[in-house]
């Protein structure tokens, strides 16, 4: 987002605001969900989830699914943390941990706008914490009360941001299918008009198909000038943009792209996931492999390990770089493939006499003779290039 364009600024906003950032943006009043205790078992669960929640002393049944059940009626429970600035802990105390990182981009907008000299179309980026007070926290890391977000705000002149938000989640599909992962686990699901926010007037989500389902892994939305309106209401402060060509003044909409760092690593390592009679092995992306070289003498011996140690340390200068001696190179082989190492480079007698090493794919296995002088260019075609 920001490395790769010019159009984007990166941004590390605060984690806590002032309270009226979130009663402009609506998460005091609205961030909520439905919840319900049960007399009998004294848990708390969302009204909205039971048909999902195993009761806590019958597991084999759901919450509210048998005559023992007695839940009271539900009430709405605000997701935002609560805490207090200072040695008082009065009302005018109050702060919130934030729900989201969004909010603190659209504060920040004219700053970075006018620091930065952008013009619109463009986009404020950051990836951060956000916290959320789970009524229920579990299924994995999809209802966590702390994660990691990866968020963009692109600002667009109002008129043109349908044609943005077609762009972006076509940009964000495929951002996802050049880091490794397989097109056909991948969907857009668009949201219909009793799904869509109050703020949003298009959105969708991009869905991954893991073992157990189709679950969310990114969202795109076009909020119109919902967040900056309320922001320059609230504050007082104009957040309007100025067009110096066509003397124009407006409040941009914002066509926003969210994703879960979390999830995006669990999709990764999820599609990665190989294995059959003979092996297992993660197919990751060289961007993403923990090493993507792995260096094996053949043997223990000082004249195999004289020429290891130089060639780790002349790679090491321009990949991610791993050496292994111990046990039989064929097990030393699945050591790498199962933590997604895509090439291993062995050095034997042969290399002593003709400079060459064996080159191995960790997806095919094949094997092929490299001249150690062409080792670092070889790579580089491999990985560096690799989309």
């Amino acid at each position: 987002m920001v490395d790769h364009r010019e159009d984007i600024e990166g941004i590390d906003a605060a984690i806590l605001m002032h309270p009226k950032v979130w009663e402009a943006s609506g998460h005091v009043e609205g961030f909520t969900d439905p919840m319900v205790d049960c007399k009998v078992c004294k848990g708390r669960f969302r009204e909205d989830q039971l048909s999902e929640t195993p009761c806590p002393k019958k597991p084999s049944q759901k919450v509210g699914q048998f005559s023992d059940c007695d839940l009271t009626e539900p009430r709405q429970f605000n997701l935002m943390f609560k805490t207090f600035m200072g040695p008082l802990e009065t009302e005018a105390a109050i702060v919130y941990l934030r729900p989201e990182t969004a909010q603190g981009i659209y504060v920040n907008f004219l700053n970075v706008q006018q620091t930065m000299r952008q013009k619109v179309p463009f986009g404020i980026a950051q990836i951060g914490k956000a916290f959320r007070n789970e009524i229920t926290p579990g299924n994995f890391i999809f209802r966590t009360r702390e994660f990691e977000q990866m968020e963009m705000q692109f600002f667009v002149k109002p008129g043109t941001d349908m044609e943005w938000f077609e762009k972006w989640k076509e940009l964000r599909f495929q951002w996802h299918i050049d880091n490794g992962v397989r097109k056909e686990k991948l969907r857009m699901h668009p949201h219909g008009k009793d799904e869509l926010a109050h703020y949003a007037k298009a959105a969708l989500d991009i869905q991954y198909q893991f073992p157990f389902g189709w679950q969310e892994l990114e969202g795109i939305h076009n909020r119109t000038d919902f967040d900056l309106s309320r922001h320059q209401k609230y504050s007082g402060k104009k957040l309007e943009y100025f067009d110096d060509q066509s003397k124009e003044r407006y409040i941009p909409y914002v066509v926003e792209t969210s994703a879960g760092c979390d999830r995006t690593l669990l999709v990764i390592l999820t599609d990665a996931f190989r294995k059959n009679q003979e092996r297992t092995w993660l197919q990751l992306h060289p961007s993403f492999a923990p090493y993507q070289v792995g260096i094996f003498p053949l043997m223990k011996k000082p004249e195999l390990m004289e020429i290891s140690d130089k060639l780790y340390h002349n790679l090491k200068k321009h990949f991610r770089i791993t050496t292994d001696e111990a046990g039989s190179i064929g097990k030393r082989y699945r050591r790498q493939d199962e933590i997604g190492t895509p090439y291993g480079v062995t050095i034997d007698y042969d290399t002593i006499t003709d400079n060459t090493v064996t080159v191995r794919s960790r997806d095919t296995m094949a094997q092929e003779r490299i001249s150690i002088d062409q080792i670092i260019t070889y790579f580089q075609e491999k990985i560096e290039t690799k989309t």
